[in-house]
C-alpha cells in the first residue's frame, strides 16, 4: 500500500508582520532612511535579516512598505483633516492636526515622511525621489480639495489653491523640523493657530 504526503507549504512566519512593519517605521521614523542600519531594523523588528530579506525583499523595499503604512494609517494627517466636509475645518484639521501628532510621544517626533530623507545623499536618491513623489501627492490632492472649496464658493475668488497648498505644505514642513527639535505640543499650536487665523482671514468667505 502506498502513501502520499502532502505538499509541503513551507513552513509560516514566526512573527507578526504587520507588528514588525510599525516597529520598522518607527526606526526609519527617528533616524531617517540613511541612519538606519540593517542591525537596528532587525533588532526592533524581532527578526533575522533572512526573515526580513523574505518578508519584506531589501531595506529600500521594507522602507517604501513602512512609509505605505504611514501614509494610510485611518488617523493620518490628511486622511483626518480631509474629512471635513468645510474648508475652514479642513485647514484647522491640518495646521492643530500636525501640532498634536508631530509632538505625539507615543512615536518619534515630527512627520515620518519629512524625517525619513532630511539628510539623505546621492546615495539613497531613489528614495529621495520616491518620498519626493508622495509629497506631491499629497499636495496635489490638497489643490484639488482647495479647488473644490473654490468652486463651491467657499474661498474668495483671488486665492490661488496651488500657492495656498504650497503655504500650508511648508508650514507642515517647518513645523514636523521643529518637533524633531524638540518643540512642544503649546509652541505648535500657537504657530498653528496664528496660521489658521492668517489663512481664514485672507481666503476664506466669511
Amino acid at each position: 500500500m502506498t502513501t502520499s504526503k502532502a505538499a509541503c507549504v513551507g513552513r509560516p512566519r514566526g512573527f507578526d508582520i504587520d507588528l514588525a512593519l510599525e516597529q520598522a517605521l518607527n526606526v526609519f521614523w527617528r533616524n531617517g532612511y540613511e541612519g538606519t542600519s540593517l542591525n537596528e531594523l532587525t533588532e526592533a523588528m524581532g527578526i533575522k535579516k533572512p526573515s526580513l530579506y523574505a518578508a519584506f525583499g531589501n531595506k529600500e523595499q521594507l522602507f517604501l512598505k513602512a512609509i505605505e503604512l504611514y501614509e494610510n494609517r485611518p488617523d493620518a494627517l490628511f486622511n483626518t483633516a480631509f474629512k471635513h466636509a468645510h474648508i475652514a475645518d479642513v485647514f484647522r484639521g491640518l495646521l492643530f492636526g500636525a501640532a498634536a501628532k508631530f509632538t505625539d510621544c507615543s512615536h518619534p517626533q515630527g512627520c515620518a515622511l519629512i524625517n525619513s530623507t532630511l539628510s539623505c545623499t546621492e546615495a539613497s536618491e531613489s528614495i529621495k525621489q520616491a518620498v519626493l513623489e508622495r509629497k506631491a501627492s499629497n499636495k496635489q490632492k490638497l489643490i484639488a480639495r482647495l479647488e473644490q472649496a473654490k468652486v463651491q464658493g467657499e474661498l474668495n475668488a483671488n486665492c490661488q489653491p496651488e500657492v495656498l497648498a504650497r503655504f500650508i505644505s511648508i508650514l507642515l514642513q517647518g513645523m514636523s523640523v521643529q518637533a524633531s527639535e524638540g518643540a512642544s505640543v503649546d509652541e505648535l499650536q500657537q504657530v498653528a493657530a496664528m496660521a489658521a487665523e492668517g489663512i481664514l482671514t485672507v481666503c476664506v468667505k466669511r
